[in-house]
Order: C-alpha cells, then sequence, then structure tokens
C-alpha cells in the first residue's frame, strides 16, 4: 500500500509517499480502507522536531490521526463492527495518511449516513478539540465568548459550538471570512492592532470568556480585556497559560468516541458545519501542507488516499 512517512525530522521535502507493507489487525482491532483523512498543524511541529520533548517521532514514522473509511478486515474480538462497515475514527499511531490503517474498534464510530467522506475523515482532531474548549470555558446565554483564528479548523467548530449553548460569541478572523461568520450568528471582529479596542466595541465593553486557538499573544489579551483566568482556555500557548493560571484543554480532554460520534450526528443532521478548504490525493500531501503552513485557511484541508 502507499503511505506518508519521514525518515528525519525537517520541512515538507521530508514528506514521501512510499510503498509500504500493508498491515493486519489484532485482536479489538479493525483494517480500515481509507477514504479520508485530515491534516493538522500540530503534525507539522512533530514533523518538525519542535515537539520532540513532548511527541517524539520514530523513523521511519508515519502521520496522521483522523480517517475515515471502510472496514475491510475485522481482527478476533472485534466489537460492533464487520467487513464493509463504513465508519470515522482517529488512531494514535500516526498511521491515517495512508491507503490502510489498523484501528482499534473502540475508536471508530459509525458513519452516519449523508455525511460525507471529507467531512468524516476529518473531524476528530478539529472537533474533540473545539469540544473540549468550548467546555473549559462553559459558556451560556449571558456570556460573552471570544474565539481567536475562528476560521480556522478548530476555530470554526469552536465558535458554532459556543453559539449552540446560546452565547453571544465574537470570532476574531480576517475580513474575506466575516461572511462565513456572521451567517452563523458569530460577530466578526478583524484581528491585529487595534483589536482590544475592536472587542470592546463590539460587545460592549464586556468579555467573559476567551477560547484561543491560534497563540501568538491572545492569553494576554484575554486578561487584558479582563477576563477571569479560569474561563480562559488555549489549544497553543501554553506557556503563558501556565504564568496566568488559564486553562489549556485541547484534543485530549475529549478525544474519545462519544464525543466524535455527537460530533458526526451533529454534523449529518447539518446542526454543525465542518468547512473544508481543499482536497488533495495522497500525492500531494508536499502541496496539502504548503497550504496548511501558510495559515488562514478556512476549515480543514484534507487527503484521499
Amino acid at each position: 500500500m502507499k503511505a506518508v512517512r519521514f525518515h528525519e525530522y525537517g520541512g515538507i521535502d521530508v514528506l514521501r509517499v512510499e510503498e509500504v507493507e500493508r498491515p493486519a489487525p489484532g485482536p479489538g482491532q479493525v483494517l480500515v480502507e481509507v477514504r479520508a483523512a485530515g491534516i493538522q498543524p500540530g503534525e507539522v511541529m512533530i514533523r518538525e522536531g519542535a515537539r520532540h520533548d513532548r511527541w517524539p517521532a520514530r523513523f521511519p514514522s508515519g502521520q496522521g490521526s483522523d480517517l475515515s473509511g471502510v472496514v475491510v478486515e475485522a481482527g478476533p474480538q472485534v466489537r460492533g463492527f464487520s467487513v464493509g462497515d463504513e465508519v470515522l475514527g482517529f488512531t494514535h499511531n500516526r498511521a491515517s495518511h495512508a491507503e490502510f490503517v489498523v484501528v482499534d474498534d473502540v475508536n471508530l464510530v459509525s458513519r452516519p449516513e449523508g455525511l460525507p467522506w471529507e467531512v468524516a475523515g476529518s473531524l476528530y482532531v478539529a472537533g474533540t478539540t473545539a469540544y473540549a474548549t468550548v467546555f473549559a470555558v462553559d459558556p451560556g446565554p449571558a456570556d460573552t465568548v471570544v474565539v481567536s483564528g475562528a476560521a480556522g479548523g478548530v476555530g470554526s467548530l469552536a465558535v458554532q459550538l459556543a453559539r449552540r449553548r446560546g452565547a453571544t460569541v465574537i470570532g476574531l478572523a480576517s475580513e474575506p471570512n466575516h461572511a462565513w461568520l456572521k451567517d452563523r450568528g458569530v460577530v466578526p471582529v478583524r484581528y491585529g492592532e487595534g483589536v482590544a479596542e475592536r472587542i470592546r466595541q463590539a460587545c460592549g465593553g464586556n468579555v467573559d470568556a476567551f477560547i484561543d486557538t491560534f497563540g501568538d499573544g491572545y492569553v494576554a489579551l484575554a486578561v487584558e480585556l479582563g477576563v477571569r483566568p479560569e474561563r480562559i482556555d488555549t489549544i497553543r500557548d501554553w506557556r503563558a497559560a501556565a504564568k496566568v493560571g488559564a486553562r489549556t484543554y485541547g484534543e485530549g480532554a475529549a478525544a474519545c468516541a462519544v464525543v466524535l460520534g455527537e460530533l458526526a450526528r451533529l454534523a449529518a443532521r447539518g446542526e454543525l458545519e465542518v468547512p473544508i478548504a481543499r482536497v488533495y490525493p495522497l500525492e500531494g500531501v508536499r502541496d496539502a501542507f504548503r497550504e496548511l503552513e501558510r495559515g488562514h485557511t478556512h476549515g480543514k484541508i484534507v487527503l484521499r488516499p
């Protein structure tokens, strides 16, 4: 089968699509023929070695956690799935950017009817991370919550989940994304110099919670806006969070099939939109990451083996 591999830390050019042996499922595992797999900013940091202390790579390393596809083989002791089932889920083994991947049965859910493969295959990391950030700051109908990176993969879902709780949501994003945010009941605000004053004007001066999906000073901005540390959550700036006592709930805080299944059902019913920025073939993995690393992507970038 074909799979994405890298043999050393480095830039995009270390990524290769190689012929490797097709894996076999063990007890409690299934082999999934991958139909779609999302890519993540965290995979960039792992590939570059920037997170070696936290997430070291073993070479040659695969990559990818999100996936959707069809079960083609089931190992002994598998529960709830059989050959031919359409599924979505995740692997912790950095292996979903491939034509086939072995997945533990507990990390899969059935694909709801009508849910596109690209959405199903890009929902786990962004969806469960967004779910965790909203849970962390606990917005309600009386609250105003600000979300940085509001049009990105995580931010675009976080703003919708916060709106479902009845909160007033201010989304920080570039102007080309403002119409999309407005259509989903979010108050768009341009980021950059003077953003604190623009936020105050948008909400009448009171901000109750802040979700930071971008890093780069937004924790400090939340403090400047008067948000209590326990209602600030960041998925990028752990150092700033530790300094002020903010939260760092991200993917790991909601990383389970139960949450994934709930998000998939919302998406299938049209109650949660998962924007797909672009779909690349597996052989286009370098181009996919070039687009991701340029930033300002609205929604998810997906590989289709």
